[in-house]
């Protein structure tokens, strides 16, 4: 059987925090509010595709829920005089029984965000892009921008093969056993036309 170990909850409260931060007195709470972040997560990850989303943070506190989102572009998300937003806004307060703040933070350097790196990847192989050039030009744009390794794996008929099969590419060194090691990761998946899915997985060490 596989091992394997999401490096997010394996570094948790060693250099990882939750995504989603809130207490439910009762389990009929802790459900509603699971139910309700999974939703406005599945809003925001289809909204904000064109964006380079690179993470979403939930925060809850009595009668309000304050999301965060980091993303590459954020003149995309916020719009012309704040019509993106306040739009955006309106769309997650449909979804929730609570009022909605809505923050929008630019990620400094989006060529060692995992998450980004994953959905660049995705989109370019929807394109018809060579999967081994898509991989290596990504593992050297995060290299050069000052990541220690990269780490990036394909699944699915990739380059359409009639057999699905995995691709892998690592440059650099990524401890994934080491619990101090700031390894940001991400997932994404690629709708090919003729050929499926195709799944990438991009874990990003971020200190040597």
């Amino acid at each position: 059987m596989g091992q394997q170990v999401n490096p997010f909850g394996f570094r948790l409260r060693v250099n990882k925090n939750w995504t989603s931060r809130w207490f439910a007195g009762s389990s009929k709470t802790y459900i509603a509010n699971l139910l309700e972040d999974q939703k406005i997560r599945k809003l925001l990850s289809k909204r904000l595709v064109s964006s380079g989303l690179a993470a979403i943070d939930i925060e809850r506190s009595f009668g309000s829920v304050k999301i965060t989102v980091k993303v590459a572009r954020p003149g995309v998300v916020i719009g012309r005089s704040g019509s993106g937003v306040d739009a955006l806004r309106k769309s997650l307060e449909a979804l929730s029984t609570s009022k909605v703040m809505l923050n929008v933070e630019e990620v400094k350097n989006p060529e060692t965000s995992a998450a980004i790196a994953a959905s660049e990847i995705a989109r370019q192989l929807e394109r018809r892009m060579v999967t081994k050039r898509v991989m290596s030009v990504t593992s050297e744009k995060a290299l050069s921008r000052g990541a220690a390794g990269v780490k990036i794996v394909c699944k699915g008929r990739v380059g359409g093969a009639k057999i699905a099969r995995s691709i892998s590419m690592l440059k650099g060194t990524v401890p994934l056993q080491t619990l101090r090691a700031d390894i940001d990761y991400g997932m994404a998946t690629a709708n090919l036309k003729d050929y499926g899915t195709v799944g990438i997985k991009v874990w990003i060490y971020k200190k040597a």
